[in-house]
């Protein structure tokens, strides 16, 4: 299929265009239409990751024209296995959100509008090869996620969006200077990611290091990263569900992405040698300080936050490690942390339409009165504390082995972490589900249709993929395992 990609990342902002067309009070008409755009990626994703050529390293299913020729900017986009896993979860978790969304009843029209625009950026950001095309996405999805959070957010709606919008858009404004550099260091000057990387050994030590540490800032804020992190719980705490899905499952990984995608293909020989302190050390801590701050939360909802926190230090420490079981842990972590995260979001909103408050000492006993709910919560659960036989193990089993084989005390750091992911989560589930039924919650609905229809997909593949994580692994390894001895190469 010769323009994949280009269906897949504009179709949800035709979406956008037809939904603004539409009588701003026929809410279900919306609704039913914005979700009805969210399908057609999702099929071709699908196709895409039934066609993706496994034994292949490099980029696949390219487009590649000029855009702006006076200054060599072209349109180029391509996935590759590091890409295509983020472009697979960013069309599964849009379609889920559409969906979670059906409760949204304050300006129905303008919501879905920029819910699908921030659909397309988001795609957009995961197949762009330009770093003009990149920068463009990944500029054009604050605009939407800024209003997302900031009309229909919480009481302090207004606070969380702005100082979301002010850390990204710092980050961004240092990503701008350093694509700059990267467009006059060559000759001719060019955008494209590809020449870029094969150009690296053509950068200056100084230039590395003060380019690298420069794009770092900007990922590590999107991650986020330790001292960059105070703007994800307030950003969580006040924005709709669907929003928090899309924040935890999509845009953290931005980060983490673009580190691979051009820290790592860009700067290889900097990578080798700011990787630990700035990756390795700063991972290790992430878990650790991410699990203690969960520990103290008593809203739900900022708990699942401050877990994402600690869970994306693993990333971190895998993509730091430098060795193949290391860094393939890292994207599956990545993939694996998207899913879980959805689920806990997604059922953290159930429970909140339901009594009104996310205080985890108001509830008790739950249990008894919505079993199926907590048997969905307690999977999720179980799959955020890396419970053997769920997604989350293998990859963190994958990062501890890979950083165990070059970081031995900081992977016995992250490990130790384990022990505290398992004390906030289970402490957590018996405050809520366990003990007395509080009589003030014992004719709470049960979990609904449609709220399961949202679940279900990321349970199977929580379990799935716990199973049987060949099926993502065999999609990125080939990429991954090219990228880290191309890295090694400059040490």
């Amino acid at each position: 299929m010769e323009h994949i990609l280009t269906f897949m990342t504009f179709i949800p902002i035709v979406g956008m265009l037809v939904v603004l067309c539409l009588p701003g009070a026929a809410h279900d008409l919306i609704r039913w239409t914005s979700a009805a755009f969210t399908v057609p990626p999702l099929l071709l994703a699908v196709w895409l990751f039934v066609n993706f050529d496994r034994s292949q390293a490099g980029f696949q299913f390219i487009e590649h024209y000029q855009w702006i020729p006076s200054f060599n900017i072209e349109y180029f986009v391509g996935v590759d296995g590091i890409s295509i896993t983020m472009v697979l979860l960013t069309a599964l978790l849009s379609f889920i959100c559409m969906f979670a969304s059906w409760g949204i009843e304050k300006g129905v029209k303008g919501y879905f509008a920029l819910f699908l625009l921030l659909d397309g950026a988001m795609m957009g950001v995961f197949v762009a090869l330009d770093f003009f095309l990149f920068y463009i996405f990944w500029e054009l999805m604050l605009l939407p996620m800024y209003f997302l959070i900031g009309i229909w957010g919480g009481p302090r709606r207004e606070y969380a969006a702005i100082k979301f919008f002010l850390y990204t858009l710092a980050g961004s404004v240092i990503m701008l200077l350093a694509m700059l550099a990267f467009y006059f260091s060559q000759t001719p000057h060019t955008f494209d990611m590809t020449k870029l990387m094969a150009a690296h050994a053509t950068y200056s030590h100084a230039f590395q290091v003060i380019v690298w540490l420069g794009l770092f800032i900007g990922f590590a804020i999107k991650i986020p990263a330790f001292p960059f992190h105070t703007w994800l719980p307030d950003a969580h705490v006040e924005a709709p569900t669907a929003i928090s899905v899309i924040l935890a499952g999509i845009l953290l990984k931005m980060g983490t992405y673009g580190i691979l995608r051009i820290n790592y293909g860009m700067l290889p020989e900097a990578t080798t040698e700011l990787a630990f302190y700035f990756l390795g050390a700063l991972g290790a801590f992430n878990i650790v300080y991410g699990a203690l701050c969960a520990m103290a939360q008593k809203d739900l909802k900022k708990l699942v936050a401050y877990s994402s926190i600690s869970h994306m230090g693993y990333v971190m420490l895998g993509m730091a490690s430098f060795t193949p079981q290391g860094i393939q842990g890292a994207v599956l972590q990545m993939f694996n942390h998207g899913t879980v995260t959805a689920m806990l979001f997604l059922l953290v909103g159930v429970i909140y339409d339901r009594a009104h408050h996310r205080d985890i000492d108001g509830f008790g006993g739950l249990a008894s009165s919505m079993p199926v709910y907590t048997g969905v919560t307690a999977l999720a659960f179980f799959a955020a504390l890396g419970l053997p036989g769920l997604s989350a193990f293998v990859s963190e089993v994958l990062v501890l082995l890979g950083a165990w084989q070059k970081y031995p005390i900081l992977t016995a750091i992250g490990a130790s972490a384990v022990i505290l992911t398992a004390g906030y989560l289970l402490w957590t589930m018996q405050r809520i589900f366990l003990g007395k039924l509080n009589e003030q919650y014992a004719g709470l609905p049960e979990i609904n249709g449609r709220e399961l229809f949202t679940l279900m997909p990321l349970a199977v593949i929580v379990v799935v993929l716990g199973v049987f994580p060949q099926l993502a692994l065999d999609l990125m390894s080939a990429s991954l395992n090219s990228l880290n001895q191309f890295v090694l190469a400059t040490l």
